[in-house]
């Protein structure tokens, strides 16, 4: 079993052989921005920020958009230095990079009134505790915009494929790979105490032999008949106002 220094080591090398995601355009970024209009002004933690393409997206925002401070946190210490670096050259002025871990956040109860995790609970070792992780530093209010994989849909058939070939499943070579379901997902944000406000879903993709994954994107204009089906899940939840 891999211990924290064996993956931090791993996500490092990892980080270092990618660019920055300097359009923050991947299809679960493109879902939630039309969903962030409520966080101007607002305290943010975004965790798993990476190489920060999608935090120096968030704090460059129009003015009435644009958070009061952003926390950009990674477990990996190579992704941190490479967003600082990377904020610093677009002006991303209202935002703090820390090295940080999901399962144990530094931060105490309460501390923002916002949490964004981008297909990270997938990564973690523990997915519930990592939910239930990000609630405990809500605000009572405050807003958790999550997204994840789901795998109900023809990839998840694939995960189920690849043993029966005697091959492992990996996401672009990342080192822990949950199978998750968004009913499941759902579930544990609800019982880590908040209240899911809407569901969405974006990516549907088509599998042929010895070829790339292709997505068609016309069962997204589809919204509630797909979006449980879509491979990338929005959670939006809320914490519950004290009393």
């Amino acid at each position: 079993m891999s211990t924290p220094t064996d993956l931090r080591d791993t996500y490092d090398d990892w980080h270092a052989s990618r660019p920055v995601d300097e359009g923050s355009d991947a299809p679960w970024h493109e879902m939630l921005k039309p969903h962030l209009d409520g966080l101007g002004g607002r305290r943010v933690l975004e965790i798993a920020c990476g190489r920060g393409g999608f935090a120096a997206w968030l704090a460059n925002r129009p003015p009435d958009r644009r958070p009061a401070s952003i926390v950009a946190s990674d477990f990996s210490p190579v992704a941190v230095r490479m967003a600082a670096e990377f904020g610093r050259t677009v002006g991303a002025a209202n935002v703090t990079y820390r090295v940080g871990d999901l399962m144990q956040l530094d931060w105490p109860p309460a501390s923002f009134d916002a949490a964004i995790s981008c297909e990270t609970i997938e990564h973690v070792p523990d997915p519930r505790r990592a939910i239930a992780e990000l609630a405990r530093v809500l605000k009572p209010g405050g807003r958790l915009y999550l997204t994840c994989p789901s795998y109900l849909n023809l990839m998840g058939l694939y995960r189920f494929y690849l043993p029966l070939r005697g091959r492992r499943f990996v996401e672009e070579d990342q080192p822990v790979n949950h199978f998750l379901l968004l009913p499941r997902v759902r579930r544990w944000v609800r019982r880590a105490g908040l209240s899911i406000e809407r569901t969405a879903g974006t990516g549907h993709y088509v599998l042929f032999p010895g070829r790339p994954p292709r997505r068609w994107r016309w069962p997204d204009r589809l919204g509630l008949l797909t979006r449980y089906w879509a491979l990338h899940a929005l959670v939006i939840a809320r914490k519950p106002e004290r009393g």
